[in-house]
């Protein structure tokens, strides 16, 4: 049974990480507008302009998704700009409000899309990695 709660754990642990790296990167494609704010963290609209093109995200569910996009960065900011934090704590912070946008987008999607993202969050980007380095 520990082996199994070790194994799921690792998996959140891994699900977390590519859900972060996809929330925080965004396709560098996004017509007329930055992708990446110039405190490293990229726009709840290139966010969203990620989601649409590859979940094929419908006009609800772009309203429902985009508020906690903007949670997301509104937190993922104010973790940026925190100079107390070392780079350790802002990623250990930056975790849970990841797991949190993963979960609530999740319950917005089909169980196609679920699957869409489940590859997305595979994929790398680390070419448009927001700045927690400080």
């Amino acid at each position: 049974m520990r082996g199994n709660t070790m194994k799921g754990s690792t998996m959140r642990g891994i699900r977390s990480f590519a859900m972060g790296s996809l929330l925080l990167f965004a396709l560098t494609a996004v017509a007329q507008q930055p992708a990446v704010a110039p405190n490293g963290v990229p726009t709840v609209e290139a966010q969203m302009k990620l989601f649409s093109d590859h979940l094929e995200l419908t006009a609800d569910q772009e309203a429902r998704v985009k508020p906690i996009l903007e949670e997301l960065h509104d937190g993922t900011v104010r973790l940026v700009e925190d100079q107390s934090l070392s780079r350790d704590q802002r990623l250990e912070r930056v975790q849970p409000l990841r797991l949190n946008a993963d979960r609530k987008i999740r319950e917005v999607l089909t169980g196609d899309q679920k699957r869409k993202l489940d590859q997305l969050e595979q994929e790398p980007h680390a070419e448009l990695h927001g700045d927690l380095h400080g």
